[in-house]
């Protein structure tokens, strides 16, 4: 299969573009693409255009399109039983919820839905223990998040987030949060008090332009956190699950996080899974109707997540990503001065600045569609690599191709 050069407004796709902007609130601005079919790390548009995807669904596709242990596990389930909510047990909870901490090296699981209700709900856990167990004076706590964080769009979590076009006009925000920049450890120490419950980071920020912490911050962090009385909270969402070479981001730096939030990947990109996994002495503080969820963990989800983490335990991915990474890496960093500003990044993720002068980020997608590659930038002129870990060195080649074409042709 060969990328293809195609024209991105065709009839077809103009009537399905329309009909969403016709009926659907524009809170994104995709690209002028209308995929019907996927497979791997090709998708097919509706004019039977094939693209090479290079975004992976922000790492909700890992493991590539519609891979066939994951719709096995969800053809399967989807015979048995879908859903019982948590007022019944079922067959697949207790599994799941075993072989995600075993694979994890965790001790307790909250499986929930969305990558946002997993932060969330990590937020709550948190607080609950600065109440219960540091002691802090009920609705004082205080969480030390990092400058240029994503980590959701909800109301508490757009509290304290930097991104304007996220926050603005969402007030009166959710207080209990002190933001500092990311990578500055000394600003960490500074910030923790009394009353601070934990602190919360992305071992790799990747809205923000797969940005990597400076060496020695994340095992810094740690160690404050340690010193001072304070959980860490790993927000692995999008860099956990073998993205980076690793099944958590954080054990490149050889640290362990009290709680982890996982989402995107462990759906297997069928459908919305997540999770809190971490120490049991903090979440076993939850107890009946202190937190709950309709969906979460519920069997469809548990099937596919228990496929997920049979992938992972065959370490293979955390191979691929680290192998093909390290390409993907090498030829990146080639365009640096030539079009490229700079290139960051871990495993298979880097995120590419383009140089000014150079087209905008949007105007590079869209550049790169017309080639049959798809990505996506982030603040204008990042453009984020991503492709689903099953994808092979000949396929990384040709779309690292197409976009060493369109930065410095």
């Amino acid at each position: 299969m060969t990328l293809t050069a195609n024209s991105l407004r065709t009839h077809a796709a103009t009537e399905y573009i329309e009909l969403d902007e016709r009926w659907s609130t524009h809170n994104y601005h995709p690209l002028p693409v209308v995929l019907a079919e996927g497979r791997g790390c090709w998708v097919t548009d509706v004019d039977g255009n094939d693209y090479l995807d290079f975004l992976a669904g922000y790492s909700a596709l890992n493991f590539g399109h519609r891979h066939p242990d994951l719709v096995a596990a969800a053809s399967a389930q989807l015979e048995r039983l879908t859903l019982t909510s948590r007022a019944f047990h079922h067959d697949q909870f207790g599994a799941f919820c075993r072989e995600l901490a075993e694979l994890t090296g965790t001790e307790m699981v909250l499986p929930m839905n969305s990558g946002a209700e997993a932060v969330e709900s990590a937020v709550k856990v948190a607080r609950k223990w600065a109440y219960r167990i540091k002691g802090v004076p009920d609705g004082t706590a205080e969480i030390v998040t990092m400058g240029s964080n994503f980590h959701g769009r909800t109301t508490t979590i757009v509290s304290f987030s930097e991104d304007t076009d996220a926050r603005t006009d969402y007030g009166p925000y959710t207080p209990g949060f002190v933001t500092v920049p990311y990578g500055d450890a000394s600003a960490v120490a500074d910030a923790i008090t009394e009353r601070t419950a934990a602190v919360l980071l992305e071992p790799v920020q990747g809205e923000a332009g797969v940005v990597t912490p400076p060496p020695g911050f994340l095992a810094e962090v740690r160690r404050l956190c340690d010193e001072r009385g304070v959980l860490l909270i790993a927000d692995e969402i999008q860099s956990g699950l073998a993205r980076t070479g690793t099944v958590l981001a954080l054990d490149h730096a050889g640290v362990r996080a009290d709680l982890y939030t996982l989402g995107k990947a462990l759906g297997g990109g069928i459908l919305p899974v997540s999770a809190v996994v971490g120490n049991a002495a903090v979440l076993g503080l939850l107890r009946p109707g202190q937190h709950g969820s309709t969906f979460g963990g519920n069997p469809l989800a548990c099937a596919v997540g228990r496929a997920v983490v049979r992938l992972l335990g065959s370490g293979e991915y955390q191979r691929r990503a680290t192998e093909l990474g390290a390409h993907l890496h090498g030829r990146l960093g080639e365009l640096v001065g030539h079009g490229v500003d700079a290139v960051r990044g871990v495993g298979l993720w880097a995120g590419v600045d383009i140089a000014p002068g150079g087209p905008t980020g949007r105007q590079a997608s869209e550049m790169l569609a017309a080639k049959g590659v798809l990505c996506k930038e982030t603040h204008g002129s990042t453009l984020r690599i991503a492709p689903p870990l099953v994808i092979d060195k000949a396929e990384l080649e040709s779309g690292i191709d197409a976009i060493a074409e369109v930065l410095t042709g």
